[in-house]
């Protein structure tokens, strides 16, 4: 005789549908999607392995290389966040005892460390305060000193709005036989990359950022020297879900069952790359460029002053000294309940003192801009 059980209602609760605030994301992520790429998410899902969508992945895959200006055959959409796509580059190419040298100029260089670290490897760092960069020169003197299995490096450093020159180092990592490892999480689709031409082996992003997309399907890359390396392996990639091995045979010719991809925002990656090779990369780039050169000025003009030196300034995300006297927290939170504009706050060093501000893939527009300061000027103090 079956015994009933009685069911608990504490958790039961009347919702009504779902009703999200409208808001202008101007932090550091996520950015808002472009209607075309909203639209395409609301697509009836199909199968993982219906022919329609294995389909659809080869133009993802395509559409990438040429964001990322690379041949790479290992060029995929992580079923997951940037985050997920940054340990895949650390877990298939880091074995235990590995020399992992990170440059670390804020926050998301420290995330590398803790990654590697996780793996095994013998984590060497070199560091900059945040909001500065590496030369090349610092660069060649780490490198022959710790002789690294892997460079890691942070292209676009979300935390202090920093772009890292990546010219040359790709030539420094043959010279001395090591791989080189890129962040490019706040760069791609906003900042010019070359990845062949520069000698990046390792590389991964996010889609919700310069791509204009929702976050979850999140690009990866990997080199044919990567590529050597993973297959050389002593031991099996510590990361099941993320395993290189596996996934590229889900996404090469045999289209091996690895896991339920998450279809529809796999329909908005591609929809939101289509729009970046409509729109053309040199186009996308001075967009980007010309936009925060207009929010730079708008700036100064109501008397702020910015973190990073012009040169090494990203296009994609500005980080604002927040003025003496002023509660940054209170101010952001002030712009995002009265005005519906969100902006970021500091992170680790900077914590407190910087607001970040992002214009990234369909939100960088002169009149997002505009939007801004008109609210900035309601907001601080006259």
């Amino acid at each position: 005789m079956t015994q009933a059980i009685s069911i608990n209602n504490n958790q039961r609760s009347q919702l009504e549908l779902l009703s999200i605030p409208e808001r202008l994301l101007l932090g550091p992520g996520p950015s808002n999607a472009h209607p075309a790429v909203l639209q395409a998410m609301n697509t009836p899902p199909i199968g993982h392995l219906d022919p329609a969508f294995l389909e659809l992945m080869d133009e993802i895959q395509s559409l990438l290389r040429y964001v990322w200006q690379t041949d790479n055959p290992l060029t995929i959409a992580v079923s997951g966040t940037g985050t997920a796509a940054m340990e895949a580059t650390i877990a298939n190419v880091t074995e235990p005892g590995d020399v992992v040298l990170v440059g670390v100029m804020g926050y998301f260089g420290n995330r590398l460390v803790d990654m590697a670290g996780r793996y095994g490897a013998d984590v060497r760092t070199i560091t900059k305060p945040w909001g500065q960069v590496f030369s090349l020169d610092e660069l060649r003197t780490a490198v022959q000193t710790h002789r690294p299995a892997i460079l890691a490096l942070v292209h676009a450093e979300t935390s202090t709005g920093a772009r890292q020159p990546l010219e040359g180092v790709g030539d420094l990592c043959r010279e001395f036989s090591c791989l080189l490892l890129v962040d490019t999480v706040t760069s791609l689709g906003g900042v010019p990359i070359f990845l062949d031409e520069w000698g990046v082996d390792l590389a991964y992003s996010c889609s919700q950022k310069g791509l204009g997309c929702p976050p979850g399907a999140s690009p990866f890359t990997m080199s044919l020297r990567a590529m050597e390396k993973l297959q050389k392996r002593q031991t099996k990639v510590a990361n099941w879900y993320l395993d290189m091995t596996l996934l590229e045979k889900y996404w090469g010719q045999e289209r091996i069952y690895h896991h339920t991809a998450p279809t529809n925002m796999y329909y908005a990656l591609r929809e939101a790359l289509r729009l970046v090779v409509e729109e053309g990369l040199e186009n996308c780039w001075r967009r980007h460029q010309e936009n925060v050169e207009y929010l730079w000025r708008r700036l100064e003009d109501i008397g702020l002053s910015l973190h990073v030196q012009r040169e090494y300034r990203l296009p994609t995300l500005t980080t604002v000294r927040i003025p003496e006297g002023v509660d940054g927290k209170a101010t952001a939170r002030q712009l995002l309940l009265e005005h519906g504009i969100e902006i970021g706050g500091g992170l680790g060093e900077l914590a407190g003192q910087v607001w970040r501000i992002g214009l990234m893939g369909f939100n960088s527009r002169k009149e997002n801009v505009d939007r801004l300061l008109e609210a900035l000027r309601q907001v601080l103090p006259k």
